[in-house]
């Protein structure tokens, strides 16, 4: 089966085309242009090399998030505009598992962070035997200062992916190679392949039921919330 993974929940934008567990094709860019005019040339691009068409696909794997809210949402409404015309299921991935699944053949603690801005990261933990991968800790928002604690507990080399790098490098001793730190289609796909193969009900995996996972709400919402909180405490007085 032919599988489309895409992931856009960073600066950097990639699609892949795999077959039954094989890597067919990755095009990635980390040239920071906007995804809604990068993305669909790349996917064309890709279906024109491998000579096929968007009804030889058989399942689209979306990294929904978290991440960049204009890039989660241009991702996902991609993948449900491909999807649509044929009902291809469509499988949504953790962006974060996707970038741990990077490192799978490592051995020691995967922590992916992504950049959640105001000294804050969106992370998570999974534990890499050499082969695979196991999940220790969901998907949250956490600030660097509460990630710094968390990984002094930890017993096992600890190693950071994602567009966080930067920010929490200095908190362990181990080195990612550069390539490996950002997003991966084709490790979304190869994720999606996983979880759609092992899904009790295939039926659930819609376009329809496609829907981003932000993990905190927009900063305009945030914003407006607490310009009402205010209003109201002033109201009160």
């Amino acid at each position: 089966m032919l599988t489309l993974g895409l992931d856009t929940t960073a600066g950097t934008a990639t699609a892949a085309i795999v077959q039954d567990g094989k890597l067919l094709c990755e095009y990635t860019m980390n040239s920071r242009n906007t995804h809604s005019t990068t993305l669909l040339p790349m996917i064309e691009s890709m279906l024109h090399l491998l000579g096929i068409k968007p009804a030889d696909i058989g399942l689209y794997a979306c990294a929904v998030g978290p991440g960049s809210f204009t890039g989660v949402r241009i991702g996902t409404a991609t993948v449900k505009g491909l999807a649509q015309p044929y009902n291809t299921p469509c499988v949504p991935v953790s962006a974060l598992e996707a970038l741990a699944q990077n490192l799978a053949g490592h051995r020691g603690i995967l922590c992916p962070v992504m950049n959640a801005r105001r000294q804050q990261v969106y992370t998570a933990l999974f534990d890499a035997d050499g082969s695979s991968i196991r999940r220790l800790r969901e998907d949250c928002a956490m600030s660097i200062e509460e990630l710094s604690g968390l990984l002094r507990e930890m017993e096992k080399p600890v190693y950071f992916m994602g567009d966080g790098y930067e920010l929490v490098s200095a908190l362990t001793d181990q080195s990612t190679p550069e390539r490996l730190r950002y997003q991966s289609a084709a490790s979304v796909a190869l994720l999606g392949c996983k979880i759609y193969a092992n899904a009790e009900n295939k039926a659930s995996y819609t376009g329809d039921a496609l829907l981003p996972t932000y993990l905190r709400k927009p900063q305009a919402q945030r914003e407006r919330e607490a310009r009402l909180a205010i209003e109201n405490m002033e109201k009160e007085r």
